[in-house]
């Protein structure tokens, strides 16, 4: 197998985003746009984010696709965002010479070898599709030297392949506009802040289950769609108003705005998956117990210091701010501990930070008020956590960290920056009897490991 021209090799990768104003139900199948604007926070890309390496060569006589290090067929709506890149291609340079590589004429004759690996745990309803087909546009539209025609066109294109990819194509506090236009050009992702506007602004993810949902988000939006009139009423007049709302408060840092509005977005998402039928019941009873404790823990404080948001699964993300980190750490700790043989490393992302904020003295007052919720401490309800908060958008890599060997074309291991989490479930007996604990392997990113990964949902060669 020929290799290729390293300067015609680029490497991204990108985050995903956790929308505080949700999008449920598409206006147009089709083009892939939504019955509602909404609004996202991205998140950190330390530990969660996809990398992907892309290269094209004279020498490569078709396009290949690699997840994880195994070849897999690109499905039709990543091919739809690769051949609008492609229509929008524009001569090659080299970056230090100044050359002419490629004359857009000539891409044509290119093939191109497409790697990627994504480092979310697997099925941990994440939003691992938004990073990865973000991450899939930004690399094309680099190695191809496409010139936005207008501001956000390139995110318009992620759209088309996931429509939360359009909110992860920008770093910090996004807005996803619905639009208006025929053709859903104007269906674009919009920035309203980046990351380092809000730097006190955490997040602590808890992964309930890795299981795949019962419902997919896609047949769960149609189904939406055709039977809840709270869906159409939501998007007509509860969504524009709640959305101005979110921005001023995020323009503000009104963290008891933000975690209001929050709260109230994800219940009344979840009300309409209710008010489907037949209904569909995404979160779990682990889920309902961080709804109430967080209710309590804000109502003994006399303010809002957290807020839970659940897109369509059962997993929590809880936005606080960074003074409150170590009072809702250790509450969530305190309900939802790790199994004792479970190594902190391997159960947080940041065990140092995780250790410091647990050794917060919780009044007896307070879990006098929690224990009435009616919750019982379980170890291994919480598979995983993660700590984290805003981050950027894509960014580039340096050659070194390509997922393609220059000499043969083909898959190449990761470095260690890109360590894939999977979870997996170990006996160990405890839980009442109950056979039933996790471990969190920590996989280096070149291994090849099937998974369920969101980036394009396709079909095994």
């Amino acid at each position: 197998m020929a290799g290729f021209d390293e300067r015609l090799c680029e490497t991204f990768t990108a985050p995903t985003n956790i929308a505080v104003i949700k999008y449920w139900g598409k206006d147009n199948v089709k083009l892939n746009t939504p019955m509602n604007s909404s609004f996202s926070v991205t998140l950190d890309q330390k530990d969660l984010h996809t990398i992907t390496t892309i290269a094209a060569s004279l020498s490569f006589p078709s396009d290949r696709f690699w997840l994880n290090g195994k070849e897999i067929e690109i499905n039709s709506r990543a091919k739809t965002c690769l051949a609008a890149i492609r229509a929008l291609a524009q001569d090659k340079y080299d970056p230090k010479t100044k050359e002419i590589l490629v004359k857009k004429e000539d891409w044509p004759k290119y093939g191109l070898h497409i790697s990627s690996l994504n480092t979310f745990p697997t099925g941990a309803g994440l939003a691992s599709s938004a990073a990865g087909l973000a991450c899939f546009v930004t690399t094309l539209a680099r190695l191809y030297n496409v010139q936005e025609r207008y501001v956000g066109e390139v995110s318009g294109i992620a759209r088309q392949g996931s429509g939360s990819a359009s909110r992860s194509m920008y770093g910090g506090f996004v807005r996803w506009e619905k639009g208006k236009a025929a053709d859903g050009s104007d269906s674009i992702a919009v920035q309203l802040a980046g990351h380092e506007h809000w730097p006190q602004l955490r997040a602590v993810v808890l992964v309930v289950s890795e299981r795949e949902k019962d419902t997919s988000s896609t047949q769960g939006m149609e189904t939406s769609r055709l039977t809840s009139p709270l869906l159409s009423h939501r998007a007509r007049a509860i969504v524009p108003d709640r959305l101005q709302e979110m921005e001023q408060a995020v323009q503000e840092r009104d963290f008891q705005a933000f975690a209001r509005l929050t709260m109230q977005d994800s219940n009344q998402f979840h009300a309409v998956c209710q008010d489907t039928y037949p209904p569909i019941r995404y979160m779990n009873d682990v889920s309902w117990s961080i709804i109430r404790l967080v209710h309590v823990l804000n109502e003994e404080k006399g303010k809002c210091v957290a807020a839970y948001t659940y897109d369509a699964g059962p997993n929590a993300v809880i936005y606080t701010l960074e003074e409150y980190l170590p009072l809702v750490t250790a509450v969530m700790h305190l309900y939802f501990p790790p199994p004792p043989s479970l190594p902190l490393s391997l159960y947080c992302n940041d065990a140092t930070l995780y250790s410091k904020c647990v050794s917060t003295s919780l009044s007896p007052s307070l879990v006098q008020r929690l224990d009435t919720t009616g919750r019982k401490a379980v170890a291994g309800d919480v598979k995983h956590v993660f700590l984290t908060g805003p981050g950027p958008g894509p960014l580039s890599q340096p050659f070194s960290e390509s997922l393609l060997n220059l000499q043969t074309g083909l898959p190449q291991p990761a470095s260690s920056k890109h360590k894939r989490l999977q979870i997996a479930s170990v006996s160990t007996g405890c839980g009442g009897g109950r056979e039933k604990s996790w471990w969190i392997g920590l996989i280096l990113g070149g291994c090849a490991i099937s998974a369920t990964v969101g980036f394009l949902l396709a079909k095994k060669m």
